[in-house]
């Protein structure tokens, strides 16, 4: 049977911890110190702690010390919650943070959670087994250096409850990663819903998320229940985070902290227990610099950042990736079709701005394109080659030159090149249309665009241009 320890100086509070621990079917054991608490581990160390943060000779973070790496899962609780405590806290290791007078439903569900973990630590380990053989990861695949440290922490991290922040390009896998976070965690078994905050008009975008009632604004003719009410029990990814409006920002950041928010047009809280993933292509602190990212909500999302690396760092496994894509699409269509050595090798050398996006729209390009079942170069030329096109645009980034900046000539000298179809441009770039748009509207309003592509927005408008 389960065993936990119990730690708080208020004898009341262990008794009715105890007496709910009993309840979920775990045998217990208390403490009033951490002095006490380390005897007791010493006699028989628990499958899980239920400490509170402030104890009469220290702070109960101390006892992560305690248990090292042996798996032991630690729940904090405290009676004076601050968003940099719960921060430091979860950075630190722990499952959860409990704010007291502790939430009993929360607690019992983290609890049933506890009980599962053992089975999900087993299947993580076998994964991770798997990976070494095959170089795949729940939705990842891969065999580089880079992926097996990205799988390592995405493996730590998935049976917990912490905040994950996703970091990379666009198209490098970011909600693949965040699907397997969710598939190898206890929330598992509940819904994954990914919401893209870019492409949510800014007016509905609070509505979508917490819900709305009925009449609260023009066209409410019924009830809506937002993203955070239709992932209860589970997990909401949150992409392109730094797109959301910042008046949105400052009510996620309730949500994140209290579990309770409430719908559009009623006073009345809602509670909704929700793992929340976010994900960003840009540097989050540069957003922070530039006011996209709230500070205060990026400290609390940046609980365990994963930076998923570009494509063309990950060496061979760009030729993994594409056989697999390959492999899919003759399996549905009952073909053998496989790629020429000189195609291969041209992968290799290509820089994939695009990421895995970009690569997949190659091959499925290149399977459509085939005369035979040999696919070779000559039949599909990559759109951007890996060294520089006759007559292409040279973008000169300056060491020195900030992220932004960089994002803004690389994004002008793109449109240039692809004569203004914003469309064409976006896929280059591997960003949504909504995002390219966001960015235009931002740099126009900073009065940045070059004189070719205002005269471009004024005299032909977005049926022109994209």
């Amino acid at each position: 049977m389960p065993h936990i320890l119990i730690v708080d100086d208020d004898e009341n509070a262990c008794a009715a911890l105890a007496e709910i621990v009993a309840m979920e079917g775990f045998t217990s054991a208390t403490a009033g110190t951490l002095r006490e608490a380390r005897l007791q581990i010493g006699w028989r160390m628990p499958e899980a702690i239920v400490a509170d943060l402030r104890l009469p000779d220290g702070n109960g973070m101390e006892l992560f010390e305690e248990v090292g790496a042996s798996g032991v899962e630690v729940i904090l609780t405290t009676g004076y919650a601050s968003v940099e405590s719960a921060v430091e806290a979860l950075r630190a290791g722990a499952t959860d943070y409990l704010v007291k007078p502790i939430n009993v439903a929360r607690l019992q569900t983290v609890l049933k959670r506890l009980a599962t973990t053992g089975e999900l630590r087993a299947e993580i380990h076998s994964l991770r087994g798997e990976l070494r053989r095959y170089g795949r990861f729940g939705r990842l695949m891969g065999s580089s250096e880079v992926m097996q440290a990205v799988y390592d922490q995405l493996a730590r991290v998935a049976p917990t409850e912490a905040t994950v922040l996703l970091i990379g390009e666009s198209g490098t896998g970011k909600e693949l990663a965040a699907q397997t976070v969710h598939e190898l965690s206890a929330r598992r078994r509940q819904p994954f819903l990914a919401v893209n905050c870019g492409a949510i008009s800014p007016t509905l975008i609070e509505s979508e998320m917490f819900g709305h009632e009925r009449g609260s604004f023009t066209g409410a003719d019924r009830q809506h229940k937002g993203y955070f009410e239709r992932a209860d029990g589970g997990t909401l990814f949150l992409d392109e985070i730094t797109e959301m409006p910042a008046e949105l920002q400052v009510k996620l950041l309730r949500v994140l902290e209290t579990g309770t928010f409430m719908r559009v047009g009623t006073n009345r809280e809602c509670h909704a227990d929700v793992r929340v993933l976010a994900a960003t292509n840009r540097n989050p602190e540069e957003a922070v610099a530039e006011g996209k990212l709230r500070a205060d909500l990026f400290h609390r999302l940046n609980v365990f950042p994963v930076e998923l690396p570009p494509l063309r760092a990950r060496g061979d496994d760009v030729i993994q990736i594409a056989n697999m894509m390959l492999d899919q699409l003759n399996a549905e269509q009952g073909l053998q079709r496989r790629f020429a050595p000189n195609v291969l090798d041209s992968l290799r050398l290509h820089a994939w701005p695009g990421n895995v996006r970009e690569l997949r729209n190659f091959v499925q390009r290149a399977f459509i394109m085939a005369d035979d079942d040999l696919i070779t170069e000559v039949q599909v030329p990559l759109q951007v080659a890996a060294t520089q096109a006759p007559g292409a645009a040279v973008v000169s980034v300056p060491v020195g030159m900030s992220l932004a900046d960089a994002d803004r000539q690389l994004i002008f000298a793109t449109l240039e090149q692809c004569a203004g179809v914003k469309k064409h441009a976006a896929e280059i770039l591997g960003i949504s249309l909504k995002t390219l748009y966001n960015r235009l509207e931002d740099y126009a309003a900073r009065g940045e665009l070059p004189e070719w592509l205002r005269a471009s927005r004024n005299d032909s408008g977005p049926s022109a241009t994209g």
